[in-house]
């Protein structure tokens, strides 16, 4: 697939204005043609993925980010900083326990473990296993954002239709509930849609959140014993979390198609350009200290979620470095995962330095 890059935050951020002409129709569209056999496991499982949300437009998307966004209100966010808090004291307990016997992967003992369960008490959907979760959410992401093989595709496909069998069941059982999928029903939207809406928002309630959780703590740490130790203040780490949304956010370009011919910055594009959006990593060194937030898009298809995920990275941050001073990072460099629009490092080694 070619794609028009499109860098420059101005830009990028005139792009998603404008929604008449630029259309987010392939936000979910696998980046690799999907194989007839991968097709056939989705179709077995019944797998459709109708417009809604994120790859939706007009009125009807405004109806439904209405109604998702009363999920995620400021007040609601602010009142889940105690629990978001007392499960990171948790996870600090468990991993300070570990580090006595060796170093410890942070993304499995720390980053991947708070926001599902904050997910769930905001939505009041139950969670399926972690294991679970982490795998399927995992697979999905590469499945429609990465370049896996016909045969790849086979194994990642049997996890989604794993998934979206889950998925399934969890809307049916919704109904009539005030729960988000139950809202989303009583809204008029169809088994199909909330299982369309809910495949890719339970994926970026929790994994998007915990890849950044992973990028905050790996260059946190990556800091040195003074910088790392600094990000205990409040100010300082809020500052660390949006300088790497601003450099290398886990959601780092995002996809939008020509609705019909027109021009961007004097060139003309034909009805169907396939464009990337650059979210983070090009923004000036000198750049207002809002720009870190084009990491959650920009107007109408802003992440919903963007405060809680900002909330929850800082205060991982803020507790660990409180709490766990003398961590250094362990071991060789770690590994990323780079797919087209997501990236984090896969695992956060630390042990305990001197004290």
């Amino acid at each position: 697939m070619s794609y028009l890059v499109i860098g420059e935050p101005a830009t990028v951020k005139e792009v998603m204005r404008r929604t008449a002409d630029f259309a987010p129709s392939n936000a979910l569209t696998s980046v690799v043609p999907l194989a007839p056999a991968t097709l056939r496991i989705l179709s077995k499982a019944r797998f459709a993925l109708p417009p809604v949300l994120a790859s939706a437009t007009g009125e009807e998307h405004r109806r439904v980010r209405k109604a998702v966004a009363g999920f995620f209100t400021p007040a609601k966010v602010e009142a889940v900083t105690p629990q978001v808090r007392g499960l990171t004291h948790h996870r600090l307990a468990l991993t300070a326990a570990a580090l006595d016997e060796g170093p410890v992967d942070l993304s499995l003992s720390l980053a991947r473990h708070v926001p599902p369960v904050i997910m769930a008490e905001l939505t009041g959907q139950d969670n399926p296993p972690l294991a679970d979760l982490k795998a399927w959410s995992q697979d999905s992401l590469e499945l429609f954002w990465g370049w896996p093989s016909p045969e790849r595709q086979l194994e990642l496909a049997g996890s989604a239709a794993e998934f979206y069998g889950w998925l399934r069941a969890e809307v049916l059982a919704s109904r009539g509930k005030d729960s988000l999928f139950g809202v989303l029903l009583a809204t008029g939207l169809s088994t199909a849609e909330v299982c369309s809406l809910g495949y890719f928002l339970v994926i970026a309630g929790q994994e998007t959140t915990s890849q950044l959780i992973n990028t905050a703590l790996y260059r946190g740490i990556g800091l040195g014993a003074a910088g790392w130790a600094a990000l205990a203040s409040t100010e300082r780490a809020s500052a660390h979390v949006r300088t790497v949304l601003a450099t290398e956010s886990s959601v780092h370009t995002w996809r939008r198609a020509a609705m019909h011919d027109t021009e961007l910055n004097g060139v003309a594009l034909p009805a169907g350009a396939e464009i990337l959006l650059e979210l983070s990593g090009r923004h000036a060194p000198d750049a207002p200290p809002t720009a870190y937030s084009l990491a959650f898009g920009h107007g109408l298809h802003r992440c919903l979620g963007a405060k809680l995920a900002e909330l929850e990275t800082r205060i991982v941050v803020e507790e660990a470095a409180a709490a766990l001073p003398e961590l250094e990072l362990f071991g060789p460099e770690s590994q990323w995962l780079r797919l087209l629009s997501f990236q984090t490092p896969t695992s956060v080694m630390a042990t305990r330095g001197q004290q």
